[in-house]
């Protein structure tokens, strides 16, 4: 778990950084109408939870900096007995004040007041531009004297991209539940079952294991399906003699773990369906391997964008030489998205991949991020030799950057095609 003197620490670092004679707001999250009167199940703010660790909703953290010094501010929802019995017990005022480490906690009925108290001499509001419009409208109402506005979410952004020992840990625990589900799909008998039955087994494990939420809406693709990228139907019967791409991760304590696995529904790989997948296999480990601190991500994508043309020009799908295909972009067509993304808070976090002047940002010890090649082949695709169409293959797994290289921190799911097929016998 994190600390509260981590919470403090980060609010600490980010007040080094705000500028002079300046306030700060960030907002947590709002429940969600789903539809009528139900709500998608509740979720934190990143950003809010990041500085603050705070669960509730309806919440508000001001940070008020002056020359050097700074003050943090909470604002939460107030005790109310009548709401409290339909939708759970708020922590309240008193409560706040004893657990967070912040200067003052108020109530949220408190804010427009003492906003307005709080700009008085500032020059500079910073909050969130992506902010839902009511909330940038309470904030625009009170700060119509305030000429200079910042967003703040690229600084915050920049923080999250190094990891703590704590959220390293939290993570780790996340892919820990992540590969007894993953594991637990691969030893089914999948022949004459439906997606649908995979994904519930999937969430099963997740939830059996504490960790509530899925870090983002699994994937279990069957057959053509897996060259839909973001295919979340799950609902298509699985045939005998297809593959299964199966994208899932379990998110422990708001930490995100993110899993892509491809695995045949009858437990044994086809020749074809073999060739396809070793060469994909092949190419994550000679990524991960060269991932070590300073090395920029877009070294890593063009490197996996070589080897993979490489390949399929072996197997017969693209022909040509490898600098005029990619030049061309002609491989887009069988890998379309980049190597990988940051992942932490959230399953791609909202850190910066460049400078604010627009250098790219290298590899540092803390960093994770995810590789994940892949190769998608549709099956009306008539250029490809018919034994690879209809065949989509994509192999992830998350990776922390460490003082002199990286630790495959998934490694422990299997991928192996020897591995798969006995893991499933």
């Amino acid at each position: 778990m994190i600390s509260e003197k981590e919470y403090r620490r980060r609010r600490d670092k980010l007040a080094l950084v705000l500028p002079k004679q300046s306030v700060t707001v960030l907002f947590s999250g709002t429940h969600k109408t789903r539809s009528n009167d139900t709500d998608y199940p509740f979720r934190q703010d990143s950003n809010f939870y990041y500085m603050s660790g705070f669960k509730e909703d309806n919440a508000i953290l001001v940070f008020i900096k002056q020359k050097k010094k700074y003050q943090a501010i909470l604002f939460v929802n107030k005790k109310d007995k009548t709401a409290e019995m339909w939708n759970g017990k708020r922590l309240g005022v008193k409560k706040a004040t004893k657990r967070f480490l912040v200067d003052h906690v108020y109530t949220k009925d408190e804010f427009e007041k003492r906003f307005k108290e709080y700009l008085v001499e500032k020059s500079i509001l910073c909050f969130d531009f992506g902010l839902d419009y009511s909330k940038v409208k309470i904030l625009k109402r009170y700060s119509k004297n305030i000429a200079t506005h910042k967003d703040i979410s690229p600084t915050i952004g920049t923080m999250r991209l190094i990891k703590s020992n704590a959220e390293i840990a939290l993570i780790k625990k996340a892919i820990t539940i992540t590969k007894k589900a993953h594991h637990k799909v691969m030893k089914l008998n999948k022949v004459s079952k439906n997606e649908y039955q995979l994904l519930a087994n999937l969430e099963y494990t997740f939830k059996s294991n504490g960790a509530y939420n899925d870090a983002y809406t699994s994937i279990v693709a069957s057959g053509n399906n897996a060259n839909t990228l973001h295919y979340i139907d799950n609902n298509k019967p699985l045939y005998k003699g297809d593959l299964i791409l199966i994208d899932a991760g379990a998110e422990y304590e708001y930490y995100a773990s993110d899993i892509t696995r491809t695995i045949p529904v009858n437990g044994k790989f086809t020749v074809a369906q073999g060739e396809l997948y070793e060469l994909v296999l092949s190419v994550e480990k000679k990524i991960i391997k060269m991932i070590k601190p300073n090395i920029l991500r877009s070294t890593l994508h063009k490197k996996s964008e070589e080897l993979l043309v490489e390949g399929m020009i072996r197997l017969g799908i693209l022909s040509g030489n490898v600098k005029n295909i990619i030049k061309k972009k002609k491989h887009k067509l069988y890998y379309p998205h980049g190597i990988g993304h940051w992942m932490g808070l959230d399953v791609h976090d909202t850190s910066p991949y460049k400078y604010a002047q627009g250098k790219e940002i290298p590899l540092q010890e803390g960093m994770v991020l995810t590789i994940e090649p892949a190769i998608y082949i549709d099956e009306n695709d008539t250029s490809v030799p018919k034994k690879y169409r209809g065949l989509g293959i994509r192999i992830e797994d998350d990776i922390l950057v460490t003082k002199d290289g990286y630790e495959n921190m998934s490694k422990g799911i299997i991928k192996e095609i020897y591995d798969i097929e006995n893991m499933h016998s």
